[in-house]
């Protein structure tokens, strides 16, 4: 069945959401226009999902027909953030290497750079798979999500000192104390700038971030409203660490799986644009809860009146 065009579902102050086919909505976006792709698409399991996954066979495959695209939007200095969960073999405790196959890809094919891989590390996901973890005890819970940090060019826009962590206590000891320059037994040369306060921790490519936001908002009105909550939201401080470290104010954050829209509500907190797509209607109309006194659009499929509670407000465009 030929899916239906993109449609503007809402907008705000500083954003829009597009409900539709992403693959059929990127040719609409100028050439070298977002400053960031961040975005955590269906994963590649075997079992099926409700948010729509793709089998890990034709996983790589099908997300290669959005790649080009995806390059040809991005700004020369802009940054392509992909989070993906890993998967298991069919009735085997050995892992899948779809990652790391369109990893290969999108750098070989489509032309990006690997300018940094990163590990999203969820201390409070559940044991899985229960087959091997829970039942036959011979593997540990998966609990790491691959992170690719992509760029169009060799020297993407970044800046760390935007995403410092707080110094330990030990470091703030030595800050106090002093140190003294020396030769580590390593062989690196710490020199006396390494006591400097820089006003915090450069933070690892460990992000350490537990979703546990089973009573947020988002989810009690999505309930009242008689609509799925999104089953795979990932935290907002995995979008809010990438979309400080990697742009500015003003600067265009593009989601092309937006699913709940966590980005879009994120990069809008941050005094950045955005720009979403996703092909879930009830996904997309549960993002609304998002957002303070969201526009819908004269295109949207939603009445004002279809939603119990509903802080819509009538479109002024």
């Amino acid at each position: 069945m030929k899916s239906q065009p993109s449609k503007l579902l809402y907008q705000t102050a500083l954003g829009q959401a597009y409900l539709g086919d992403t693959l059929e909505f990127l040719p609409s976006i100028a050439d070298e226009s977002i400053d960031l792709i961040l975005t955590s698409p269906p994963f590649a399991l075997k079992r099926k999902k409700e948010y729509g996954n793709e089998d890990e066979d034709k996983y790589v495959d099908w997300f290669m027909g959005f790649a080009s695209q995806l390059h040809r939007i991005l700004k020369p200095e802009g940054s392509f953030v992909l989070d993906l969960g890993g998967a298991y073999m069919p009735g085997f405790p050995v892992r899948s290497i779809y990652m790391f196959e369109l990893l290969v890809r999108l750098v070989k094919e489509a032309g990006f750079y690997l300018a940094q891989e990163f590990y999203h590390y969820n201390p409070a996901r559940l044991p899985a798979p229960a087959e091997w973890v829970n039942v036959r005890r011979i593997r540990v819970k998966d609990s790491v999500n691959v992170v690719w940090w992509l760029s169009k060019s060799k020297n993407p826009k970044a800046d760390n000192r935007k995403v410092l962590k707080p110094y330990s206590d030990s470091m703030k000891k030595l800050l106090k104390d002093g140190y003294k320059a020396k030769l580590r037994p390593s062989g690196h040369d710490i020199s006396d700038k390494f006591s400097r306060n820089n006003g915090g921790a450069i933070p690892p490519n460990l992000l350490e971030l537990a979703n546990t936001d089973s009573n947020s908002s988002y989810q009690k009105q999505c309930r009242e409203a008689g609509l799925k909550v999104h089953p795979a939201r990932f935290p907002a401080g995995f979008a809010e660490f990438f979309i400080k470290f990697l742009t500015d104010e003003g600067d265009l954050v593009f989601d092309p799986f937006a699913g709940s829209n966590t980005t879009g509500k994120v990069a809008e907190d941050l005094s950045r644009k955005w720009m979403a797509s996703e092909l879930s209607e009830e996904y997309l109309k549960g993002s609304l809860f998002r957002f303070d006194n969201p526009i819908l659009s004269t295109q949207s499929p939603i009445k004002t009146t279809s939603l119990k509670g509903s802080p819509y407000v009538s479109p002024q465009f």
